[in-house]
């Protein structure tokens, strides 16, 4: 069986991975290299990411991959994940026990002092008031909004899906960005007992069971080495740009990045297109354009991540720190890498901080120049920080079109997209099914088990959350 992939990023080559053994397998990537969002590059001789700097572990795929590959003896967790908000000009420490932002432990909450007195008699009205009448699929901010205010919206649940989203509370979709909290709106009358019945019922964690895990050597040799053992072709440097149906299944034509003469087109049994929503669009609108369509409805935010080198400074306690848009400041989070990840700068006198600046809607700040973004957020950074040092080093990394945005119906979408694919193609990536690492891997998964057995891909019903800023 002869597959394409269109896309080398972590779900693509996920794809590649599921079939070896099982398919000869050619991976078609514009870019110059694979590994989509997971890249990690040398900035003053640290290897520091310049995209995604960890995964989910309660969710298996990321380890299991990763253990599959050969790299179980380089995985890593943090030393910390401490987070703060910076709410009314302080840092405050985000209250424990949250589900997704929404409180379960009332006196935690009080404690960390992140809602003022208005906003917690607000939360607490949830305990009262009737049922909350909802579409089918509202969107966060406004069934959270609606039950415990919008304190809690704009202080916690906001600057969580920033991170996550580059995304609004109040635009993104209940069913598809929390889950978990699908369950409450339809079979609680309060959010907060809901919530707390919910972390019951699953338990706490164990002690000391790490959150996240990374990779040393980063996740761009991670996304590599996945790419190596899958035994699969890897053709970088090429743009796909038609799918025609023949007699015997698919041609893939392209065209080489900078110009050049094109290569024949690939032939193969099934594809796999796992590229984002636009440009999965454009592939399908000339052979199921009632595949296409839905498409439309996923659009994408871009976003820059600023990485700043320091010399004899030292953080705030913690991993880092969440900014809420209503702060008016063009960061939304900030990570203490070093701290955090205490491996990036082994053996440095360095300290490295990596802010996220770009959102859904909201993406001036990086029409900035380089040298002036950099200078921005390092003054925002000593704002928010304390730390007013000089850095000694700058890096400022764009992400155009990054991450998807998954608003209301985004489920429904694109499971009418997936009943309309044609035999032999199937869809996987972030813009469908996550765009967490372990769910891009499910996703790619998925897509491979479908073509294996000729059938539509049934996709990975499920998302989760993995904060990117702190």
């Amino acid at each position: 069986m002869r597959v394409v992939i269109i896309g080398g990023g972590i779900a693509g080559l996920a794809a590649a991975n599921a079939l070896a053994g099982k398919a000869e397998v050619t991976v078609i990537e514009a870019g110059d290299r694979v590994g989509g969002k997971l890249r990690t590059t040398p900035i003053e001789g640290l290897a520091v990411e310049e995209g995604a700097e960890s995964f989910l572990t309660r969710v298996p795929e990321g380890l299991r991959l990763a253990r599959h590959v050969g790299l179980g003896h380089a995985i890593v967790h943090p030393a910390t994940t401490a987070a703060a908000l910076w709410v009314g000009g302080r840092r405050r420490p985000i209250p424990p026990n949250t589900l997704l932002g929404v409180p379960t432990d009332a006196l935690g909450l009080v404690r960390s002092r992140v809602l003022s007195p208005w906003g917690l008699l607000r939360a607490a009205a949830d305990l009262v008031l009737p049922r909350t009448t909802l579409p089918d699929d509202p969107t966060v901010g406004g069934y959270v909004g609606a039950r415990v205010g919008r304190e809690i919206v704009d202080r916690l649940v906001d600057p969580l899906l920033g991170g996550v989203y580059a995304g609004r509370a109040d635009a993104l979709s209940l069913q598809a960005t929390v889950p978990q909290l699908t369950p409450i709106a339809t079979e609680d009358r309060s959010l907060l007992l809901g919530a707390h019945r919910v972390r019951a019922r699953t338990g706490p964690a164990p002690a000391h069971t790490p959150v996240f895990a990374s990779l040393r050597g980063g996740l761009g040799a991670f996304a590599q080495r996945v790419s190596d053992t899958s035994g699969a072709i890897v053709r970088t440097g090429l743009m796909a740009r038609e799918l025609r149906q023949t007699s015997d299944g698919w041609q893939v034509r392209c065209e080489p990045i900078g110009g050049g003469e094109a290569p024949p087109p690939f032939a193969a049994d099934a594809v796999i297109i796992a590229v984002p929503a636009g440009a999965a669009r454009d592939l399908l609108s000339p052979i199921a354009p009632h595949a296409a369509a839905p498409l439309a409805g996923v659009p994408y935010a871009s976003v820059g991540l600023v990485t700043l080198l320091y010399r004899g400074v030292t953080p705030p306690a913690g991993s880092g720190l969440l900014v809420p848009s209503r702060a008016g400041l063009s960061i939304k989070a900030v990570t203490y890498m070093s701290a955090k990840w205490p491996h990036v700068a082994a053996g440095s006198d360095l300290t490295v901080v990596r802010a996220s600046v770009g959102r859904a809607g909201a993406e001036g700040e990086l029409r900035r120049g380089d040298t002036e973004l950099i200078g921005v957020v390092a003054a925002e950074v000593a704002q928010v920080t304390g730390m007013i040092a000089r850095p000694v080093a700058g890096r400022v990394s764009r992400w155009g079109g990054a991450l998807p945005q998954y608003l209301p119906g985004h489920l429904g979408r694109i499971a009418a997209v997936r009943r309309s694919l044609p035999a032999g193609l199937a869809l996987a990536g972030a813009g469908y099914d996550g765009v967490g690492i372990p769910a891009c891997i499910r996703s790619g998964e998925a897509a491979a088990a479908a073509v294996a057995v000729g059938l539509p891909a049934g996709g990975a019903a499920a998302t989760e959350s993995e904060p990117a800023g702190a």
